[in-house]
């Protein structure tokens, strides 16, 4: 019986799947030119929210967080990483310190190895940390980084909204911040999803283009998306390393489903 159930949920998330492409057609969204660059007034940042728990750690956040800039170089486009320690019974651990600067001079040697001139600034650093401190959190009685994964996008979304308060969440920050104040967009990574060659610029065409930009409602309905997109989520693919790590991966690396 255990077995039959098995096999008839596969059959029927198939069949479903199969029955909404024959149903729903996919429409292309429309989108600007940008492949001579991205338009200033579409400056975007590339967010990373992550955990700081050893060396190594860092090191593999920097390669990677490098790898995604040199495949998708342009001036309007920053590289951030999110960061928190690791959740602790006390606020602050002995290897607290070494961990952070040891993460800020990753960050500070990408910068100096890839700052550019600016026709506009004097010199446009593409890389930024942006580290929290610990906060007591009561419900689960540890000392963690506030809210998380939700808390560092919030905060940085205050930072990018010019929030008098905003600096005041981050214990550590470095790069240049003056363009932050310019920024539109911002895509969101985990750790370690890719960013293909090019990708960022035809994810921000897409969300600058006049009919893709969120209208919203009046009366009770002024915080409200009535057209337009506030939000896009991109198909995720499986690269194939990783899907031949275990057999659930092995499983489900093949069936995109509905997505495109």
């Amino acid at each position: 019986m255990l077995l039959l159930l098995l096999a008839t949920s596969q059959l029927a998330l198939a069949l479903v799947n199969w029955i909404v492409t024959l149903s729903l057609a996919p429409e292309a969204l429309p989108r600007m030119d940008y492949s001579l660059g991205i338009d200033p007034r579409s400056r975007t940042l590339v967010a990373v929210p992550t955990l700081l728990g050893k060396h190594a750690d860092v090191d593999t956040l920097a390669d990677a967080l490098e790898v995604r800039f040199l495949a998708n170089r342009d001036p309007n486009l920053q590289f951030a990483l999110l960061t928190d320690l690791r959740d602790a019974r006390q606020e602050t651990l002995p290897e607290d310190a070494d961990l952070v600067a040891y993460a800020t001079a990753r960050i500070e040697a990408l910068n100096k190895r890839y700052q550019s001139s600016d026709a506009e600034r004097e010199r446009t650093l593409p890389f930024l940390l942006l580290h929290r401190p610990r906060r007591w959190n009561a419900t689960e009685n540890v000392w963690m980084g506030h809210e998380r994964k939700r808390g560092k996008l919030a905060d940085l979304n205050a930072l990018l909204r010019g929030r008098p308060d905003a600096e005041t969440r981050f214990e550590r920050i470095v790069g240049d911040t003056r363009t932050l104040q310019d920024v539109r967009y911002v895509i969101t990574l985990d750790s370690d999803t890719q960013l293909p060659r090019d990708t960022a610029s035809e994810m921000v065409s897409a969300m600058a283009h006049p009919l893709n930009r969120p209208r919203f409602g009046s009366g009770v309905k002024k915080d409200v998306v009535v057209e337009g997109y506030g939000i896009l989520q991109p198909r995720i693919g499986l690269n194939l390393p990783s899907v031949a790590r275990s057999g659930y991966a092995r499983m489900f690396g093949g069936e995109p489903g509905i997505d495109p």
